[in-house]
């Protein structure tokens, strides 16, 4: 049985996402305190990472999807990740504007967040926000990408199921997608397939298929390969109805718990390189060593191994 809610609002949980997003020390302390008192709370939904170049679809596609799923009773948290600018450091944040009739449900909840300079393209909370919003009773957590080439290994080290969007054009059947992302995939869908574009779309599809069978697959699952308009909300159902197949499948050979334990233990050891990268910025006698040891790389009179190693002995 479902747990009640840890939150009992929007509101309250764009608030604790806020706490947990923000730099101040205080609000770190208070940030963990919150995410200690979820975790009964936690992990009874399923999460879903959706990726795909720019000009995909994605904000359309999970718009639509996410509607269907409203549809089927559930409630749907979508974390879109915005591209913070390298020069200014700002985001646009427009994903609300992007999926208007999905922000305007009931049961959505939609929260851009600015990746700032993050390599994976995911922002750096988004695991902790995963959490509470799972706390707050969602269903379905989608984990929309920036799509710049990391986000794919990132996004999938976070999920249950990793969606990869991609657009009909069977004159390049890879389409830039590297071996790596075709591993990581649970299934390729192509949108857009609509129009004049369905033949491309459908001869897409035989080529992805194609590409799926030249990978030696030792898992517990095929990964599909799937066409949808999200324009004309076509085929929409039938690649939910894949992923609750996944996640049957999954459970039942155990292997759906072991993926999420294995995460937690992956982003334990990614926190203790932040945590640690954080200690050496805070001390002031290692900052002073780091700028004077910075220099003597520069120069050519230090070698960056050496340099290394005399800050972590200082630490």
């Amino acid at each position: 049985m479902t747990p009640t809610p840890f939150f009992s609002d929007r509101r309250s949980l764009a608030k604790a996402i806020t706490l947990v997003e923000s730099k101040r020390d205080d609000h770190r302390q208070e940030a963990q305190q919150v995410l200690e008192q979820i975790l009964p709370y936690t992990g009874n939904s399923i999460r879903i990472g959706i990726t795909g170049i720019p000009g995909v679809g994605k904000s359309t596609f999970i718009e639509a999807f996410g509607l269907h799923l409203i549809k089927q009773g559930k409630k749907v948290a979508v974390l879109a990740v915005d591209p913070s600018s390298p020069v200014a450091g700002g985001s646009i944040l427009g994903d609300k504007t992007r999926m208007e009739e999905l922000s305007r449900q009931e049961n959505a909840f939609i929260r851009p967040s600015p990746s700032e300079g993050s390599l994976g393209g995911v922002a750096h909370k988004t695991r902790e926000t995963m959490l509470l919003c799972e706390a707050a009773g969602y269903d379905v957590v989608i984990v929309e990408t920036v799509g710049v080439g990391q986000s794919e290994y990132e996004v999938a080290s976070m999920v249950d199921f990793f969606l990869v969007l991609m657009l009909p054009n069977a004159g390049d059947e890879l389409q830039g997608i590297k071996k790596g992302i075709l591993e990581l995939a649970d299934a390729l869908v192509i949108n857009k397939a609509d129009g004049e574009s369905l033949n491309l779309a459908q001869q897409s599809q035989q080529h992805y298929q194609n590409a799926f069978h030249l990978l030696q697959d030792n898992s517990f699952w095929t990964p599909r390969v799937m066409t949808c308009s999200a324009l004309e909300h076509k085929n929409i159902d039938a690649i939910w109805e894949m992923i609750l197949e996944y996640k049957k499948i999954a459970q039942e050979s155990g292997i759906f718990e072991q993926q999420r334990r294995e995460q937690n233990a992956q982003w334990m050891k990614k926190l203790l390189h932040e945590m640690i990268d954080l200690r050496l910025n805070q001390n002031e006698s290692i900052r002073s060593l780091s700028k004077k040891l910075e220099q003597e790389v520069v120069q050519g009179t230090c070698t960056p191994y050496s340099a290394a190693k005399k800050i972590i002995e200082k630490l």
